[in-house]
């Protein structure tokens, strides 16, 4: 119980990560504020607003908070790290729709010239494609657990924290945002396939953290090296955070992929609903007379 007290009463700082968050929060505290008081219809969904400062919030604790700390001494702190970015702050940020939010508070003018063509160029349009996304997504993930790069970043904090860190949240909320995004994107997928990539999604994300678990030698030296005050073995960690990865991904998608389903179904549930009107609004009109 001490060390679990040591460990969450253990934090550090940033400060280009932390007045970076604090920064977005201001920001959408400040658009919130705005359209409040032009009384712009309709009002703001709070499920949005509570979306987003779920993923600020998420993100803060594990790269400033308890876990932040520790990242560097224990692998299963930087797998929680990963996971978290990766899998639940990143579509946290996406269904808090900051994107929408912008439209609504920018004047007309500014969305035409600045918000508008960036929404539209073939750098967005390219980078929030399905397949594009996915494989970005997939890659990273992969790409980083499995090459010199991860061992690179454990010894180079500024890779480490800026680096890294930055890719993981970049391709997720490229891969995210034509799936959860509340806001009108070129590249949205009708909402069985968006059920259906999420499926896959679980294929890399399940082996990686399966083959990191299943090692039986130390795929990370660097862990082998730090002084650890507590904890298990650099192996047995590497074997805890391989773990975590393998079943806390799939938990997590799984969630992910029923939201998706319960989407598909209610819009289903809609265009039922919608032809049935359609078709007894034909059945009750008066035919009409031959002249």
């Amino acid at each position: 119980m001490d060390r679990v007290l040591t460990v969450l009463g253990t934090w550090t700082f940033d400060p280009f990560l932390g007045f970076g968050l604090i920064a977005c929060a201001g920001a959408y505290l400040w658009a919130l504020r705005t359209l409040k008081r032009r009384g712009q219809s309709p009002p703001w969904p709070r499920r949005y607003t509570s979306c987003f400062f779920s993923g600020l919030a998420l993100t803060w604790f594990v790269l400033l908070g308890p876990i932040g700390a520790y990242d560097d001494i224990f692998f299963w702190a930087h797998m929680t790290q990963h996971l978290t970015i990766m899998m639940v702050a990143a579509p946290l940020l996406v269904l808090g729709a900051p994107v929408l939010l912008l439209l609504r508070v920018s004047s007309r003018g500014f969305r035409r010239r600045h918000v508008v063509p960036v929404l539209r160029s073939r750098a967005v349009a390219a980078l929030t494609h399905p397949v594009v996304s996915w494989m970005l997504f997939a890659g990273v993930l992969v790409g980083t657990h499995f090459s010199p790069f991860y061992e690179f970043a454990l010894e180079h904090q500024p890779v480490h924290k800026y680096v890294e860190h930055s890719l993981y949240l970049g391709a997720a909320l490229a891969y995210y945002y034509p799936l959860l995004s509340p806001t009108p994107a070129p590249n949205r997928l009708p909402y069985g396939l968006r059920a259906v990539s999420l499926s896959l999604m679980m294929v890399p994300e399940a082996m990686s953290g399966f083959f990191i678990y299943a090692s039986s030698y130390l795929r990370y030296p660097y862990y082998g090296t730090v002084s650890r005050p507590f904890g298990p073995a650099p192996l047995r960690d590497q074997q805890f955070g391989g773990a975590l990865m393998w079943a806390g991904s799939m938990i997590v998608d799984s969630i992910w992929v029923a939201m998706a389903v319960h989407e598909w179904l209610r819009s289903e549930e809609r265009l039922a609903r919608q032809i049935d009107l359609e078709t007894l609004a034909r059945a009750t009109l008066p035919a009409s007379r031959p002249e």
